[in-house]
């Protein structure tokens, strides 16, 4: 936590962080509730326009394509001009967007509408992730990260919850949703620029603006053990997102309009529930236990379709939401838990590009199957194909298994005191600054996890009451 500086009550420091965390948290929220606050409208839409459900996916990618060529182009751009600026910017375009939702007569300006959403969702997301993981508290470590993994899901599950209950009880609600969030945007971009900046400036603005993926070398191997399972997981969430209201209307043509909503709410309600519960367990054991959960709820969704059974397809929508919720967190722990300041928007940008990819390609071929074969046909191949990645990433995470394995074994065995860190006890000495007085960026040692040595240079930033990331203004206690 930061110290104040002179004249100014310590305790006004702490409430000013723990606001600003909330706000950029709620942020993140508002962002992810927006994109996925459409889903319970498709079929009304549908039922206006006489819609596809090809034409219903190409809506849905619309946001994601455009979303992932924001992150491609602007996803560093925090980490250059600072947090603020960018997320006031992003924000203001959001509440836009959300306006021109209000205008829509048909699919083609539904689509512009998606479009200007998903550029200004690519930039505020990155800037929003970002700005939490800068407002740490060494007091609490692993916080940011949480909070990272379970906004975004808790976002999606808000922004369903709400347009579902909305069409069902709000007049007009393809404009009551739209207006609602518009307001909500306006009022963000008003308050983030009366908080502090918490990323220094630096140069190359310009040049971050060329399409471009980085992934720094710590990251680059969690990224390749967790990839599989981000492919996977964000795939199922794709096809609730996308095809849902389809698939209850297949199973329970009788059913009522907003089960269709529902199916997806409960996908992200389990979700931000699994992220919760699984917040104090090893990143590669939350990812390896998504992973397995991702074959019983292709099972228990497939027979929900053959019986007729509606009951067992939200009962698989539960698991997948479950495997949903543990993969992410695992895999955002596991790729943020050994960058440094500088690396933490491009990360997170990595991070949300292989993750919409996953999403949104694999819903456009769905729905070019479900025009061509049928949705229970596409539905069977889909379920296959997300099982199988769910195999290979099971495969892939086993070497970052036996890493925990080993460190917890290391673990028992020290007999010195330590600080602990995720159930475990580790002995660290407080790092040596560099000459410019910046903390050095180092690899963890190979017996240690992520978790215990970023605990190590947490408690030795809080130690030597210096914070790099408080813009040379405030200090740690």
């Amino acid at each position: 936590m930061p110290s104040a500086p002179p004249g100014v009550p310590a305790q006004r420091i702490r409430r000013a962080s723990r606001t600003a965390f909330a706000l950029h948290a709620s942020v993140l929220i508002a962002l992810l509730a927006a994109s996925s606050a459409p889903t319970p409208l498709y079929s009304l839409y549908q039922d206006q326009w006489e819609l596809s459900s090809l034409t219903v996916t190409v809506v849905f990618s619309a946001y994601a394509l455009a979303l992932l060529a924001s992150l491609l182009t602007t996803g560093a751009l925090s980490d250059h001009v600072g947090r603020r600026p960018v997320l006031a910017g992003t924000l203001t375009v959001q509440a836009l967007s959300m306006v021109l939702f209000t205008q829509a007569d048909g699919p083609g300006l539904l689509i512009t509408a998606r479009i200007l959403q998903g550029l200004a969702t690519g930039a505020a997301t990155t800037a929003a992730g970002a700005a939490l993981l800068d407002l740490e508290d060494p007091a609490r470590p692993g916080r940011s990260a949480v909070t990272n993994s379970i906004a975004p899901v808790a976002g999606m599950a808000t922004g369903v919850l709400a347009a579902t209950l909305l069409v069902r009880f709000a007049p007009a609600p393809t404009l009551t949703v739209y207006l609602l969030l518009a307001a909500l945007f306006a009022l963000q971009a008003i308050a983030v620029l009366r908080t502090e900046e918490t990323a220094r400036s630096r140069p190359g603005a310009w040049r971050s603006l060329r399409p471009h993926i980085t992934v720094p070398p710590p990251a680059r191997r969690a990224l390749l053990q967790a990839g599989t399972g981000i492919a996977a997981v964000w795939a199922l969430g794709g096809f609730y997102s996308s095809l849902g209201p389809a698939l209850v209307r297949l199973v329970a043509p009788t059913a009522p309009q907003a089960a269709g909503g529902m199916l997806f709410f409960t996908v992200t309600a389990a979700a931000a529930l699994t992220v919760w519960a699984l917040r104090g367990t090893a990143p590669a054991s939350a990812a390896m236990a998504g992973c397995c959960a991702v074959l019983p709820a292709a099972a228990l969704t497939l027979t929900g379709i053959h019986l007729g059974n509606l009951p067992a397809v939200f009962g698989g929508a539960v698991l997948a939401g479950t495997a949903f919720g543990a993969v992410s967190q695992g895999a955002v722990r596991m790729m943020l838990g050994p960058v440094s300041e500088k690396d933490r928007a491009a990360t997170l940008a990595t991070y949300y590009v292989l993750s919409y990819l996953s999403m949104s390609l694999p819903a456009v071929a769905a729905g070019t199957a479900t025009e061509l074969c049928g949705l229970r046909t596409t539905t069977h191949a889909y379920a296959l194909t997300t099982a199988l990645l769910a195999v290979a990433a099971t495969v892939a995470l086993i070497p970052a298994l036996r890493t925990t394995a080993h460190t917890g074994a290391d673990a028992d065995s020290a007999n010195t005191p330590a600080l602990a860190t995720a159930g475990k006890t580790r002995t660290h000495q407080p790092l040596p600054r560099t000459a410019s007085g910046e903390w050095p960026h180092l690899e963890p040692p190979l017996h240690e996890t992520v978790e215990e040595w970023n605990c190590a240079r947490w408690s030795a930033s809080a130690l030597h009451g210096r914070d790099s990331r408080r813009d040379g203004v405030l200090n740690n206690l």
